[in-house]
């Protein structure tokens, strides 16, 4: 069968104005129109606190930083967070303090210095060490010969348990170690496969809540020595007391180390971009707040107060746009 001149240019002509439709469709995106840059925010895992926080934050960046489009992703956390940002499979990362020194000079578990800026500090994590109530440890000297999770391979939370146990004479030979995430700490405990689980986290965690519905709780409290001792051998951990009734049969203050955790990024990062989201995010932080209470610590004087890694030049733009004076360490070398 012969189809008419006509009728194949028509048919000719509505094939292109459904193409050129598809790619004008593909190619526009965000609020403005235009290509949509994708950014990769590495969060921890569901149980903890970065996962929600990195979720508000994605939602802040997706309203209001024009063609941009942020997904939070469930990650082993800060370890591993460095390291996906040095690969660029993210692009933002939240992460402890001890994890970004570390990552910057290249030791520990880094085997090279990785190029890291802060854009701005989030809340400081409690070193929470959980029990069952009826458990016989009641001191951190009791965790010998005990079943001990000191966090999920790559995560902060191990990082800081190696380092805090460290200082305090206690080696991972001393006990029996497992390394669990925040929720799979919570089943072990309730299962009694784990005598003790270490979580570097801030509080309130959810997986802690959730235990705390189902069994009696307590939480290992530091002496003035121990905490002596950890500060000491590292500096870059203060101290922390925890409101007695943070959680559900802990009737009491508890004393532990902690950490402050920030939002990082590559220097490669542009500045502009990098301005947007800091910018965005203080100007809408109650959104993360609602999610999480502990976000009401993410503040500008915060940032430049407890941040180990230089600013990002967005940042150090926006922090100095507000009125804020920033010391000379925190100004990038890109900057100088």
């Amino acid at each position: 069968m012969v189809v008419p001149f006509r009728n194949r240019f028509r048919v000719l002509l509505a094939v292109t104005l459904s193409i050129l439709l598809v790619l004008a469709v593909a190619g526009c995106g965000g609020q403005g129109g235009g290509k949509v840059q994708r950014l990769s925010i590495a969060t921890g895992s569901t149980g903890g606190t970065y996962y929600p926080y990195g979720g508000a934050m994605a939602g802040i960046i997706n309203k209001h930083v024009q063609g941009v489009e942020a997904t939070a992703e469930v990650t082993g956390a800060s370890v591993e967070n460095a390291r996906l940002l040095d690969s660029n499979e993210a692009q933002i990362a939240l992460m402890m303090n001890d994890v970004v020194y570390h990552a910057i000079k290249g030791e520990q578990a880094f085997n090279k210095p990785i190029e890291l800026r802060t854009l701005f500090a989030m809340y400081p994590h409690f070193f929470h060490v959980v029990t069952l109530k009826d458990s016989k440890v009641n001191s951190m000297a009791d965790l010998k010969g005990k079943k001990v999770s000191v966090g999920a391979p790559g995560s902060g939370t191990e990082t800081m348990a190696n380092q805090v146990l460290n200082a305090l004479g206690l080696s991972y030979d001393q006990f029996q170690v497992f390394r669990l995430s925040f929720t799979e700490n919570t089943e072990a405990l309730r299962d009694k496969v784990i005598d003790v689980g270490i979580w570097s986290v801030g509080p309130p965690t959810s997986s802690i809540m959730d235990l705390a519905t189902t069994h009696q709780i307590k939480l290992l409290s530091f002496s003035k020595e121990e905490m002596a001792k950890v500060h000491e051998k590292y500096p870059y951990y203060g101290e922390m007391k925890l409101e007695a009734g943070t959680y559900k049969g802990v009737d009491e203050e508890i004393t532990a180390p902690s950490v402050w955790n920030s939002v990082m990024v590559h220097k490669n990062m542009s500045e502009d971009l990098a301005y947007k989201i800091v910018k965005a995010i203080f100007e809408n932080k109650e959104e993360i707040v609602q999610v999480y209470s502990g976000a009401k610590y993410t503040t500008p004087e915060n940032s430049i107060q407890n941040a180990v890694a230089p600013l990002h030049p967005g940042a150090v733009k926006y922090f100095k746009e507000i009125g804020l004076e920033v010391p000379q360490h925190l100004i990038p070398p890109e900057m100088k």
